[in-house]
């Protein structure tokens, strides 16, 4: 067994400003620093850009702000404003884990419904970066800049399933280039109230801030409320009285999206107390929410991986209560 040890991480809380020389000319500014950057992805420097922490050098005055789309010039020189790492303890746990696939480079967990995926306030530890830490060591990707190595993507505390990890830098940055490309397939299983219209079909609708409670989401088109494009495709699996079994299908990955989704059309999740009754419902206290499927390239070899896992206890005992 290993030893309890004290290991490094890292959280951004401090700020560094790095300059940037460009030395080709036609090409979007978003791609040239996720190419100049190492650890920024397109999306990650696109926010960079939004943030107003991409400043371009000029001859004569103060630098100014620059659009995404902005096209690069040799010679310009630009003034990036990033976190700067500092060191942090995170004390790995000893917490069992259900591996479903691990190599040099990733590896993908199966997470159980209530685990929080990383230290967070009011979850300091027993998260599932704690029970990484201890298996995997010091092998993790540094990349995240929160308490998260080796966190590619995230899913909600009671969502359980498919989680995939990093566990060097280059993986992640492949891996978090591929969910920002929509290349990746994430396929969720869930349990919602009512019975859908149709067998299929799609939700495209923008999900922002609620507008009065910062721990939700919300589907808006305010711009205070900093919309983004939110797509989820859905499609029935069985119909039951009252309920319906869907497989849900993300093209992009918006904080609770498929729980803001689903209660958006008049169908939200049984046992979401958050998009749902403010009750117990059929005895679950969280969402029915398990991602089931996930596809991706692997970063080193650039084969194709696809994975899945079966349905946990809690969603088969709702299935067979509804029988």
């Amino acid at each position: 067994m290993k030893s309890m040890i004290l290991t490094k991480c890292f959280v951004n809380t401090a700020l560094k400003v790095t300059k940037i020389n460009c030395e080709t000319d036609g090409q979007r500014l978003d791609v040239f620093l996720s190419n100049s950057l190492p650890g920024i992805t397109r999306s990650g420097a696109q926010k960079l850009i939004e943030q107003q922490r991409v400043l371009l050098c000029v001859d004569v005055g103060e630098p100014v702000t620059v659009r995404k789309s902005h096209q690069t010039s040799a010679g310009e020189v630009f003034h990036v404003t990033l976190d700067e790492p500092v060191e942090t303890d995170l004390l790995p746990q000893n917490i069992p884990l259900d591996i479903v696939y691990e190599d040099d480079d990733i590896c993908v967990v199966n997470k159980p419904r209530g685990m929080v995926v990383h230290p967070s306030p009011g979850h300091a530890d027993s998260t599932l970066v704690n029970a990484l830490m201890h298996h995997c060591g010091d092998s993790l990707s540094g990349i995240g800049g929160e308490l998260r190595p080796g966190i590619v993507h995230r899913i909600d505390k009671d969502t359980s399933g498919l989680i995939l990890v990093a566990k060097n830098d280059l993986s992640h940055v492949n891996l978090a280039q591929q969910l920002a490309d929509r290349t990746m397939t994430r396929e969720y299983e869930a349990v919602v109230k009512g019975a859908l219209k149709s067998d299929e079909g799609v939700i495209n609708a923008p999900i922002g801030r609620h507008p009065r409670d910062r721990k939700r989401q919300a589907v808006t088109t305010q711009p205070r409320q900093n919309p983004r494009e939110a797509v989820t495709y859905y499609e029935v699996v069985a119909r039951y009285n009252g309920y319906t079994h869907v497989k849900c299908r993300l093209k992009t990955g918006r904080t609770h999206q498929i729980r803001v989704h689903m209660a958006h059309i008049g169908h939200p999740i049984v046992g979401d107390l958050v998009y749902g009754r403010k009750s117990t419902d059929l005895g679950l206290s969280g969402q029915c929410l398990h991602a089931r499927r996930l596809k991706f390239i692997h970063p080193r070899s650039g084969e194709s991986v696809e994975l899945s896992t079966d349905l946990p206890e809690y969603f088969t005992a709702l299935l067979s209560r509804l029988e």
